[in-house]
């Protein structure tokens, strides 16, 4: 699955007030460049309730724009121990960093970005209380962080009407299989469409 496949036509619901700079140059940008006001929206303020510390958050995180075919992930600041082989992220050891593939950024639907983000920003958060992202030996299905930033991201998507075949579909991955994906749904209560 390529970011490419979520170019069909807008998304079944669009963000209120989440905005994308389709147009943001490949490089390192503050996180507001290319999502402005993404600190300022309700979602925002459910994933860190505290102000303070919501614009602590918002003010330390990076984007970096790059040119591969990749969807988004939190840069590790360290290639971590497990790492599939032939992965060669960007690792940022100093700073908050969520690496975002150019044509994601580009061409994905409004909702998928919008996902996708709040989700990498939940990782930010896990990591900073002290989680592994990247527990060796433990399927991308079982990771706790990866159910519960999925868990994060449903519920916003069903608040503001998000179908469950669409979500099917959001979390339809390459990098897992058919029985994690249903996995996955079974533990989000998102029904199976026996696929």
């Amino acid at each position: 699955m390529s970011p490419a496949r979520w170019v069909v036509e807008p998304s079944e619901v669009e963000p209120t007030g989440f905005r994308v700079d389709r147009a943001l140059p490949l490089g390192r940008h503050p996180i507001g460049a290319a999502f402005p006001g993404i600190d300022a929206l309700a979602t925002a303020a459910r994933l860190v309730p505290d102000a303070a510390a919501r614009r602590s958050l918002f003010a330390s995180v990076q984007i970096e724009l790059v040119a591969e075919d990749l969807w988004m992930y939190v840069a590790p600041f360290e290639i971590p121990p497990g790492a599939r082989r032939g992965w060669r992220p960007v690792v940022s050891p100093a700073q908050d960093c969520v690496v975002i593939g150019e044509e994601h950024l580009r061409t994905s639907a409004s909702l998928v970005l919008f996902l996708d983000i709040y989700h990498e920003l939940c990782h930010l958060l896990q990591r900073r209380g002290g989680a592994e992202l990247w527990p060796p030996g433990v399927s991308y299905v079982r990771r706790w962080t990866e159910v519960e930033a999925y868990r994060f991201v449903v519920h916003e998507a069903r608040a503001m009407g998000v179908s469950d075949e669409f979500l099917r579909e959001y979390l339809r991955v390459e990098w897992i299989s058919r029985r994690e994906h249903r996995e996955l749904l079974t533990a989000l209560h998102i029904p199976n469409d026996g696929r």
